[in-house]
């Protein structure tokens, strides 16, 4: 549901203690694989439809599962919030894996809010959505605007558990977000504060539960909303009044229908063809409007309204949210049919090089826009490390370096067929061909060159260099924000500060220098690693970007880019967002405000600073 704002805190403190004893009594083998198989991602059913853990479908009456009859405390939660309450469940991201950015546009989130109530986290994890992130402490209780988008990570080696529950809302849920506090910067309510709900003796709470949920034909009253809701959120532009016009003429047609037969049965192959003769001319003639979230007008009528309006195909369970999401341009949506059987051949995979800290992240979300070109949707974290063997939990914790000798036969093919699982162009659309050109990006990845060659053939590599003084700031504003956390219980760590950024050879030698002296010997090791074994690929397959010339002059830099590593590009690019992942603005004097740090830690480095800034020149 489009909210007002990113998210919203409701005035409610459940007892996360309470929670966690509940939820922990459900071991590994209780736990289900995400129905898209995202990597890290795991859930437990508590309100499916008829109370069956094994239906996936938001179609039926929702009911409590056996899971959530064994949890009195979490059954008092539901009932004490109010709502009435559509598919609901426990999800859980394992260690250093994320959700990643996606818009929910299915029918399904039209009218339903998404409540979280944390109940296993960590201070780093953090829940994004628009422009804003937060953390959600555990036992407090939010709601956030799922038309934006959002994405969640756990950067740390333990998991963290939501309930996570749907609702269409109710009239005391509706007093619960207006008494809420609100992100954005909107004032916070005088006297704002949460209250407490003490766990009781009840063990079968009331709860109030969806029995009405998906339509047999859609009412012309109810398609009108959606239709019109949709042109409203549109972007200017010059088909758009075409396609309103058009929009008219089918909303007549189906009004004229459902005077003429109402759901039964006997209509539905003129609804359909309605239907059909509707989204045919949407996607010849109006593929390009977009709407202000930047996914495309035609995807989201398609998802929300088309493929909802007529229950003639759509009642199977799991079916009707094949693809319930619209991803960014660099991001995955849930998977739909693929065009193609079998899965796609990598052709020239194009990987960003860099130490922490070197804007890889804007390049990457500026390259993914090329035509053609697929991404995962963000970095390769748990793509990766999500295979046992390739954790740094198997290899003691010594680092995130991974050499070619990990890189056999088995494990190379189970890796491409994890990438190839989750690609999505700019449109967020599956690959069309058996070949695809990937894009991927991940500063860890600067430590597993050998790695990377060996399994993805004829790999590209882009070497990202940024001036040593930028990137140092920039890494020490990083481990000061907490936001970057990636080991916060690194075993045998006792610096002041948790382990932040890429896990780096002989990082056990670091305990009890400063802070920049830690910052400074992470990028070198990173770096001087970088660059040794960049000395061993073809220089043919081996580009230099410039972080100081792609902010200069954006489209030069990402034109020269393009032509070297084969990319299509077919867009104006007169600025340059903020990237994700930016704690502060872009601003060549900015490593000034650690100056006096940066100079003093810069000697001991200048090797490998001479060898990256000889290596950058073209």
């Amino acid at each position: 549901m489009k909210l007002p704002v990113p998210f919203i805190q409701l005035p409610l403190q459940f007892d996360a203690e309470r929670l966690a004893r509940e939820v922990l009594v459900f071991g590994p083998e209780h736990w289900r694989e995400h129905p898209q198989k995202y990597p890290g991602n795991l859930w437990l059913p508590l309100l499916s439809a008829d109370g069956d853990p094994a239906r996936e479908t938001i179609a039926g009456p929702m009911r409590p599962t056996e899971y959530l009859r064994e949890c009195p405390y979490l059954m008092q939660v539901l009932s004490r919030l109010g709502a009435v309450w559509g598919r609901s469940r426990l999800m859980k991201l394992t260690a250093q894996a994320e959700v990643t950015p996606h818009f929910d546009v299915h029918y399904y989130w039209r009218s339903r809010m998404r409540v979280h109530v944390p109940v296993l986290t960590s201070p780093s994890v953090r829940f994004h959505c628009g422009d804003e992130d937060v953390h959600m402490a555990a036992g407090e209780c939010w709601i956030f605007d799922t038309w934006r988008r959002h994405r969640v990570t756990n950067p740390n080696d333990v998991e963290r558990i939501h309930l996570v529950a749907d609702t269409v809302g109710s009239d005391d849920f509706g007093e619960l977000m207006r008494d809420g506090r609100m992100s954005g910067g909107m004032p916070v309510p005088p006297g704002w504060r949460t209250q407490f709900v003490a766990p009781t003796d009840e063990r079968d709470a009331p709860l109030r539960m969806e029995s009405e949920n998906v339509p047999i034909v859609m009412t012309p009253w109810e398609l009108r909303e959606h239709i019109t809701f949709l042109l409203g959120e549109s972007q200017p532009h010059p088909l758009l009044e075409p396609v309103k016009a058009v929009s008219a003429r089918f909303l007549g047609a189906w009004s004229a229908l459902w005077s003429e037969f109402g759901a039964a049965p006997a209509g539905w192959p003129a609804y359909r063809k309605a239907l059909t003769t509707y989204e045919q001319w949407l996607r010849a003639n109006a593929m390009d409007v977009l709407l202000i979230n930047e996914s495309r007008l035609v995807n989201a009528l398609s998802i929300m309204v088309l493929s909802m309006a007529l229950s003639d195909k759509k009642l199977a369970d799991g079916d009707e949210l094949r693809q319930t999401t619209v991803a960014l341009p660099n991001a995955p949506s849930i998977p739909g049919p693929r065009a193609t059987s079998g899965e796609p051949a990598f052709d020239r995979p194009v990987f960003i090089m860099s130490p922490p800290r070197s804007g890889s992240t804007l390049l990457f979300e500026t390259l993914a826009q090329a035509r053609g070109v697929y991404t995962i949707g963000g970095e390769s974290h748990a793509m990766i490390e999500g295979v046992p063997e390739l954790n740094v939990i198997a290899h003691n914790y010594d680092s995130n370096r991974l050499d070619a000798s990990l890189a056999t036969p088995e494990l190379a093919e189970k890796l491409r067929r994890r990438f190839a699982a989750e690609l999505r162009d700019r449109d967020g659309m599956r690959p069309a061909s058996q070949t695809v050109r990937l894009l991927e990006k991940t500063p860890k990845n600067s430590l597993r060159i050998p790695f990377l060659d060996k399994v993805f053939a004829q790999a590209q590599f882009v070497f990202l260099y940024r001036d040593v003084r930028e990137t140092l700031s920039s890494m020490i504003e990083a481990w000061r924000s907490g936001r970057f956390a990636t080991y916060r219980n690194l075993p045998g760590w006792t610096g002041e500060l948790p382990w932040s950024l890429l896990l780096t050879p002989g990082w056990r030698e670091l305990n009890g220098l400063s802070l920049p002296q830690i910052v400074a010997r992470q990028w070198e090791t990173a770096t001087r690693i970088l660059l040794d074994d960049l000395a061993t690929i073809p220089r043919g397959r081996i580009t230099i970007a410039r972080y100081d010339s792609l902010l200069a002059d954006p489209m030069a830099e990402i034109a020269h880019l393009c032509k070297a590593v084969d990319f299509a590009w077919d867009r104006p690019l007169d600025a340059l967002p903020l990237s994700r992942y930016t704690v502060t603005p872009p601003d060549p004097n900015k490593w000034k405000r650690h100056e006096a740090e940066i100079l003093d830690v810069l000697p001991a480095i200048q090797a490998t600073v001479g060898r990256a800034e000889k290596f950058a020149v073209r």
